[in-house]
């Protein structure tokens, strides 16, 4: 009946999740065993109570194997956990913008002298110079209709590298439609949409703007197509993990047991690929401007959810002519980022280092 209950396998932890001491984090680990067993914790007696035991570890390394061994007269039992140390952690956000196509193509047919002509992207500027918020714009190959990224020039180029400190774009998709190409996609597919997507912004944009995708469109791909991803690079893959009634979705296909704890938690590394798997605390599109504020407060308040904010919204909203568009989609962005700002939360990239701070 041996079973770690905490720390999950996986489980990127940081100084809400335990105790700093000088030389690390002090952990708690916790489960359950037989009464009678004999259980020590990384060579460590372990304190029981019944059928539960608890014992302190200290984090020194990025990453840590936790050991649990249940010794009776006749049996034997031993349970392992990795667990992944945020040394560095310090409140942090991101914010990611997926279905981009319809900022390139306007800014490809208007011929704007700028980039910033475009009242999305310039939209956008405004946000990064009040409160310093970072973009990743997510993009696709083409529309679907009357543009794709090779009709799109190259001569802005020194913009976008003025602006890559804040402002990056990565791979989505070649399109938004189908919904959820990747879900039953082979790995080739992927790949030969990620390599041409990358391949075009490198070209207009520069290496300096182009940065890896963190989400791929719906966040479904086939269990296949993880090292597919690693080996171009991928570090992190944000979703939803919600539970739909009849399963997990939005989860990249992982299993219902790390799916169920990234729903409560928010990181969660995958040792077979690398890859971090981040949970969205906020989708602005489908949050009223009032309700913003609440739901990140709700976030903050929770350990579980509070060091690192994975903010989301989608291009589309912020378009007019689009069917379902939000007038107030900016102020909800704002509404995010200034109240991330002002709660001492710091913007950054999370392909940079672990999650956008140092390993």
């Amino acid at each position: 009946m041996l079973k770690i209950e905490t720390p999950f396998h996986g489980a990127v932890l940081n100084r809400r999740h335990g105790q700093e001491v000088a030389d690390g984090l002090k952990i708690v680990v916790q489960g359950e065993a037989s009464p009678s067993d004999r259980v020590t914790v990384n060579g460590a007696l372990a304190r029981r109570d019944g059928a539960r035991f608890s014992a302190e570890v200290v984090l020194t390394a990025k990453e840590t194997d936790i050991v649990v061994v249940a010794a009776g007269a006749q049996s034997r039992e031993e349970r392992r956990a990795r667990v992944v140390w945020d040394r560095h952690s310090r409140p942090r956000y991101r914010v990611a913008i997926d279905d981009n196509s319809f900022f390139l193509r306007d800014i490809a047919q208007e011929g704007y002298r700028s980039l910033f002509d475009c009242f999305y992207l310039k939209g956008l500027r405004e946000l990064n110079r009040k409160y310093g918020a970072k973009f990743v714009l997510n993009i696709y190959f083409t529309t679907g209709d009357d543009f794709s990224l090779p009709q799109f020039p190259d001569r802005y180029k020194n913009e976008w590298r003025d602006n890559a400190g804040w402002l990056k774009l990565a791979f989505h998709a070649h399109a938004d439609k189908p919904d959820r190409p990747y879900q039953n996609a082979a790995p080739e597919k992927l790949a030969a949409d990620f390599d041409q997507v990358a391949e075009q912004i490198r070209r207009f944009a520069g290496e300096e703007t182009y940065t890896l995708p963190t989400i791929i469109h719906w966040g479904m791909v086939q269990p296949a197509a993880l090292p597919t991803l690693a080996r171009r690079g991928v570090r992190v893959l944000s979703g939803y993990f919600q539970w739909t009634g009849s399963g997990y979705d939005i989860n990249y296909l992982l299993d219902d047991a790390r799916s169920e704890w990234l729903s409560r938690n928010e990181a969660l590394k995958d040792f077979d690929t690398g890859i971090v798997f981040s949970t969205i605390d906020l989708i602005c599109n489908l949050t009223p401007v009032e309700q913003i504020v609440p739901k990140l407060e709700a976030a903050a308040a929770n350990p579980c959810r509070a060091e690192i904010m994975d903010i989301l919204t989608h291009e589309q909203y912020f378009w007019p002519f689009y069917e379902n568009y939000i007038p107030d989609h900016f102020q909800r962005v704002e509404a995010a980022v200034g109240w991330l700002r002002a709660h001492g939360y710091r913007p950054v990239f999370f392909h940079e280092g672990l999650l956008g701070e140092p390993e």
